[in-house]
């Protein structure tokens, strides 16, 4: 038995009292290996078991033998998301690991017993390998090219190996080369001590841009996205439907107004344009046979059965339009393009908006679970409420580990979530008493149950049922003014404890302009 440590005993040394009554978790003889693993900028109906016609069949495997969260949130924004992810924090409460003030998973779970190895990208101050990872492959930045591992924005090389740069070989794609280590990784681990459990965050940067991908997985795509986001977003509406992840609550928002319908387009636009998701798609396809490989090893080693699984994306669908060579094609090496807000829009199907933004198409994920051992469910869907800071307290249950006063001479903030360990055996509500808020560059919202208020930067509040409305297409404000209010004070307050900008800070920025479009009349003309 790993570490002789029963349930029974974890229990009782961490003081958890409110696991009483899920069978499922209480008899795991056994600590569970943890894996967290993130994808990057990939939209809410992206993957299969979402309503995707992108090949995803080992998600699909997972989600098949686990749980579905249908109202899991992140940050909206990459660095932020991976703040909360790792502190149990608010973002603005760790300034994205710049403060003293927090510890990560890494360093939480440590101490309990468990090996911890990362890979993949890191996109915070510091490095992995001084906050609490054993071993660490990956990048230090937030975007690099995914065939030579070159920094997207610098041109200079941030790929390690642990604290050493790391040149990479001919033969490297990100995708790939962060599973090989990866699945190294827990090699070295079992291979020095078979019953010390394992803690490993595997970030991805697929599908995020440049948009880079393997000519065979390419081809699987081909000619599939011709008839346009107009056509494919009603597939994977109704697929959702059929799916049961979403009902008529869940209204198929419009389309963005500045996103033209595809059929207006010239023929010379829509050639332009269908290649990106095809290699969008490319991306999250050879996302998932790495998954694949992931879980095989797992099998090999006899610890699949044991491990939690937590898959996510880091934010919704991204916006930005990029173009920085003459090379048109996206793809090989030398392209570096990136779609804009028109597939992101269909990315995001049925929700508004996006990466950035505190609205549901910025911040829901799909979200999977898997734990044989400890997961009864098969298959099934959850609409537990749910956010990255939910992380911490899952991890200090599941691994015994104690979260500490201080750190290092330093004092530690207490985390703001609550453990999903309920949610993983049937629990359907969150804590009354924890709200949900986000905040980033102005975009800011709060959730207290079914109700969301939400304001874009520069813009006044809306409010949402999201019992009714989860697409947050009916605003209430005008009929809800009492409710409005006292959810503003409620956000202001949580805004002034953590360092977040107020309403009225935001209300007073100039508009995002990170929604973006390409000019298709300067891009294609005498093309």
């Amino acid at each position: 038995m790993r570490n002789a440590m029963t349930w029974t005993m974890l229990l009782i040394a961490v003081g958890v009292t409110e696991l009483v009554g899920f069978p499922g978790i209480v008899e795991a003889a056994e600590r569970p290996n943890i894996i967290i693993i993130v994808s990057d900028d990939m939209g809410f109906s992206d993957i299969g078991c979402f309503g995707s016609e992108i090949a995803t069949p080992n998600l699909d495997k997972l989600a098949a033998g686990g749980l579905r969260f249908t109202n899991f949130h992140n940050n909206a924004k990459c660095s932020e998301t991976r703040a909360s992810l790792l502190t149990g924090l608010w973002h603005q409460q760790s300034k994205n690991l710049k403060l003293p003030n927090h510890i990560t998973l890494a360093e939480a779970i440590k101490p309990a017993g468990y090996a911890t190895m990362m890979s993949g990208k890191w996109h915070l101050a510091g490095s992995p390998p001084v906050r609490g990872f054993d071993r660490y492959f990956g990048f230090l930045s937030g975007a690099i090219n995914f065939f030579t591992g070159m920094d997207w924005q610098a041109g200079t090389n941030l790929m390690r190996l642990d604290k050493e740069e790391y040149k990479v070989p001919k033969d490297f794609y990100s995708t790939n080369a962060f599973t090989d280590y990866a699945t190294e990784f827990i090699d070295e681990a079992l291979d020095a001590d078979k019953d010390r459990p394992f803690f490993l965050y595997l970030a991805y940067n697929a599908p995020h841009f440049p948009l880079h991908a393997l000519p065979e997985d390419i081809a699987k795509y081909k000619g599939k996205y011709n008839v346009g986001w107009d056509v494919i977003r009603q597939r994977r509406h109704a697929r959702l439907k059929k799916l049961g992840i979403i009902d008529d609550t869940w209204r198929l928002s419009e389309r963005d107004a500045n996103v033209e319908k595809w059929n207006e387009l010239s023929a010379r636009e829509k050639a332009f344009l269908a290649p990106m998701m095809e290699v969008y798609a490319a991306m999250v396809d050879r996302l998932d046979q790495n998954i694949g490989r992931l879980v095989t090893h797992l099998k090999e080693r006899d610890e699949f059965d044991n491990t939690l699984i937590l898959f996510f994306s880091d934010n919704g669908a991204c916006p930005y339009q990029r173009l920085r060579t003459d090379v048109l094609t996206p793809g090989p090496v030398e392209s570096d393009i990136a779609y804009d807000a028109r597939w992101a829009n269909m990315c995001n199907t049925p929700l508004r908006l996006y990466k950035q933004y505190a609205h549901e198409g910025g911040s829901a994920t799909p979200m999977i679970a898997h734990w044989p051992n400890g997961i009864q469910a098969r298959g099934e869907l959850t609409g537990y409420t749910a956010h990255l800071v939910d992380l911490m307290p899952t991890v200090i249950n599941l691994s015994g580990a104690k979260y500490p006063v201080k750190y290092n001479g330093k004092n530690i903030l207490p985390m703001e979530g609550t453990s999903l360990v309920p949610a993983f055996n049937g629990a359907k509500t969150r804590d009354a008493d924890k709200p949900i808020f986000w905040e980033y560059s102005g975009n800011h919202a709060v959730r207290n149950g079914k109700w969301k208020l939400v304001a874009e930067r520069s813009k006044g509040w809306e409010l949402y049922d999201l019992s009714k409305d989860r697409s947050e297409t009916q605003d209430l404000t005008a009929k809800q003014p009492k409710r409005v209010q006292q959810m503003a004070v409620q956000y202001d307050v949580w805004a002034k404890r953590t360092g977040a900008r107020n309403h009225a800070k935001s209300e007073k920025l100039k508009p995002s302009t990170q929604s973006q479009l390409f000019d298709l009349d300067k891009i294609l003309k005498g093309k």
